[in-house]
């Protein structure tokens, strides 16, 4: 599918009270930690209710701005630590929202043989297919990772190819904004972020 073939997805897309809705129960149920806020599910749920309204408002009109990601370390079972960035759950909704809207235009061209992080498919279906691959004779594996690869994400680059399928420039002026919000490190500090997309948020 070319751009000129890509379905439209514009901010009101995003906005749809279903899709809320549904980013809402998937936020729900992966729970997880407060970000910067120290705003629990339960009492972004609260804030919602009472200001959703204006919430909306504010992101129809560019004035909203996410909070700082919060830093988190996580040890690695081979050494070292990878650095996770958990936003606020109110943030973690919104880019829930998008993923669901932006998602599906990628996804058609992803790898058949690729299984991290894709609808419908998990680890076990992985392992069935590593299965199959030995069923069928192959006897070699190639192990490959980009070091830090997520921390190295350029900016400009990523945007210029999301904009190849979304034009609403409020889209992705909002999705610009998510990606350079500030990490917050354990002693209070923010550090500026020029490039990379911290794990830990669903866009």
């Amino acid at each position: 599918m070319n751009a000129s073939e890509t379905p439209a997805v514009t901010l009101e897309d995003v906005l749809l009270a279903e899709n809320l809705n549904e980013a809402w129960a998937r936020v729900k149920a992966n729970a997880g930690a407060a970000g910067v806020d120290g705003r629990t599910v339960d009492q972004t749920a609260g804030l919602l209710k009472e200001h959703q309204k204006a919430l909306l408002e504010r992101i129809r009109s560019g004035q909203y701005r996410p909070e700082a990601v919060k830093a988190v370390d996580i040890p690695k079972a081979n050494g070292g630590v990878r650095r996770l960035g958990i936003p606020t759950v109110l943030d973690r909704l919104i880019q829930q929202a998008i993923h669901q809207k932006l998602g599906p235009l990628w996804e058609p061209e992803f790898s058949e043989h690729s299984y991290g992080f894709r609808p419908n498919r998990s680890a076990h279906d992985a392992v069935r297919a590593a299965q199959a691959h030995v069923r069928a004779g192959k006897c070699h594996v190639v192990d490959i990772d980009l070091k830090a690869f997520f921390d190295h994400v350029n900016h400009d680059r990523l945007m210029q190819l999301i904009g190849r399928k979304v034009r609403d420039k409020r889209l992705l002026r909002l999705i610009g904004e998510m990606l350079r919000a500030p990490m917050r490190q354990s002693n209070g500090q923010e550090a500026p972020r020029r490039e990379g997309t911290p794990q830990g948020g669903p866009l």
